[in-house]
């Protein structure tokens, strides 16, 4: 991490990169040749109605499934070859945002959240202030005692923000990140995401079904200077357009079937498309 809390990084290198990819249970395939990338400090948007691989997508990315065939590289490591061993200390280099949250429900928030730390065997004295640090971030610093089971839908969803963040990932993986949640919390989990991006920097895949997330993130940007989400058109520095690149990807019958920036998904006359849009 860089002096002032981003993360280095080379401009147009790619963070995530998918060639070929195949992968199938039970004599089925889901993703039938899936080949994208992200670039560094971009957030790519994954679409597709259910079972079409999304989740299957940020598992293969985090190295947690192998594709049957098909190459991924992440942060310039051949995940898609690593040895089990060595996959261990590479997935302590991203986060990984499960849907629901997947919290531990026995355990405290402030144990949630250090579960990484204890197991990377960072020294207790420096557990405090770093849990205090992420849950400070999601607005959340209050509930470090409190146990899941305590918590609305929307908090427990910052916590697992909060956890993914522990290391201080330069890429976070989101699955289904609004899910089930009302308007109001769901444009709360998107203003961290956006914090994220534009303020550290982080490279971001997001799998959802909820079309106006991505637009949030395309649309918007958040600005350090007033700590506010405001609209791109509010700011026409080059910077806030570099900040808040945004690209879709659609997948069906697993392919990628669109890749494209917001105004080309609103324009298409594709009417497989025009669903995402109703």
């Amino acid at each position: 991490m860089a002096e002032d809390g981003s993360f280095p990084f080379a401009e147009g290198r790619s963070a995530i990169a998918f060639e070929g990819v195949r992968i199938g249970f039970d004599g089925g395939e889901i993703l039938r040749g899936v080949s994208f990338c992200v670039r560094q400090r971009e957030t790519v948007v994954l679409l597709g109605e259910t079972g079409t691989g999304k989740t299957l997508t940020l598992k293969m990315a985090a190295g947690l499934l192998k594709p049957d065939r098909g190459t991924i590289d992440v942060l310039g490591q051949k995940v898609s070859e690593m040895a089990e061993s060595d996959l261990l200390a590479f997935r302590r280099t991203i986060g990984f945002m499960f849907q629901e949250g997947a919290l531990f429900d026995s355990m405290t928030v402030a144990d949630n959240v250090a579960y990484r730390l204890h197991e990377d065997g960072v020294r207790e004295e420096e557990i405090e202030p770093r849990v205090r640090e992420v849950l400070r971030f999601v607005e959340l610093e209050h509930t470090l005692d409190q146990l899941p089971s305590e918590l609305s839908g929307g908090m427990r969803r910052r916590v697992s923000i909060a956890r993914a963040l522990i290391n201080r990932p330069p890429i976070v993986l989101y699955d289904s990140p609004t899910a089930g949640l009302d308007p109001v919390t769901s444009q709360t989990i998107i203003t961290l995401i956006l914090r994220l991006r534009d303020v550290y920097g982080v490279t971001g895949l997001l799998a959802t079904h909820r079309l106006q997330d991505g637009f949030g993130l395309a649309n918007f940007h958040f600005d350090p200077h007033t700590d506010r989400v405001v609209a791109n058109s509010e700011n026409g520095s080059g910077a806030a357009a570099l900040a808040a690149r945004t690209r879709f990807l659609v997948y069906r019958d697993g392919e990628v079937y669109f890749e494209g920036g917001p105004e080309e998904m609103v324009n298409s006359k594709d009417p497989y498309l025009k669903r995402f849009l109703v």
